[in-house]
């Protein structure tokens, strides 16, 4: 079998393997973005990092120095420019007989709640009621997805497609947004796609601008996420659920 990956050619990130599950718990990890373009380069030079406090960025969205810059309100408004979703081959595989199957990954949030509903009993997520459902995808700032298309000799027309991964953020549309429900087809997880969606989000999430991204991760899933570089609890900030004490 002939495996190919295929990447954006504006995308700086790798694809790893990386077989996971994301859950839900009280571990708040939080990503910061200040220049995306050379996160990786601040990284090695800690003379050059941008930091400051957590609640600082989310109150500014904007940081030089170690030090506060308020953003003034335009006097005029600026029309922002209209950010297209993406849509591109990830892998690209041939098998022995012929038959050839992509990855697609899209950030139109093309999801049928059917489909989502059965990659959710898959990865062993609890059911939920599907109108609720399709109001989560609906008022999601971000849905990115995952699709398996299947194209067989012969059948031009009729290819099968399914979805095998999904995630999406919900945001303020200026400064913050948080990710949430991260699955991917076990029969899938361990070629890097988990690693993959997230990073991808991310970085469509940055091209509007949308610097402060936080998630809630289980405790086995909290270093995969480190590694994308999220912080768990910065600043000893905890996640915080409410409960009625009745």
């Amino acid at each position: 079998m002939l495996t190919r990956n295929i990447l954006a050619p504006s995308s700086p990130w790798p694809v790893v393997s990386f077989d996971f599950r994301c859950q839900v718990s009280d571990k708040l990890l939080t990503r910061r973005y200040l220049n995306y373009g050379h996160d990786r380069g601040l990284k090695k030079h800690n003379s050059l990092r941008l930091r400051a406090g957590f609640w600082d960025s989310i109150k500014s969205g904007f940081l030089k120095n170690n030090t506060l810059q308020v953003i003034e309100t335009p006097s005029e408004p600026q029309e922002d420019e209209e950010v297209l979703p993406q849509e591109f081959v990830l892998i690209e595989k041939t098998e022995p007989d012929g038959a050839v199957e992509q990855i697609l990954f899209s950030s139109g949030g093309d999801v049928d709640v059917y489909d989502l509903e059965a990659l959710c009993d898959k990865v062993g997520w609890p059911r939920r009621p599907l109108s609720k459902l399709a109001a989560a995808l609906k008022n999601s700032y971000m849905v990115a997805t995952l699709h398996s298309i299947r194209k067989s000799p012969g059948s031009e027309g009729n290819d099968q497609k399914k979805l095998i991964g999904m995630a999406r953020a919900t945001s303020d549309h200026a400064f913050n947004a948080t990710i949430w429900d991260v699955l991917v087809d076990p029969s899938y997880q361990g070629q890097g796609l988990g690693k993959a969606l997230v990073e991808k989000l991310i970085r469509a999430l940055l091209q509007r601008d949308i610097g402060n991204i936080t998630l809630f991760a289980d405790s086995q899933v909290v270093e995969f996420y480190r590694n994308l570089g999220f912080e768990p609890d910065p600043e000893g900030i905890k996640g915080m659920f409410w409960y009625p004490k009745y």
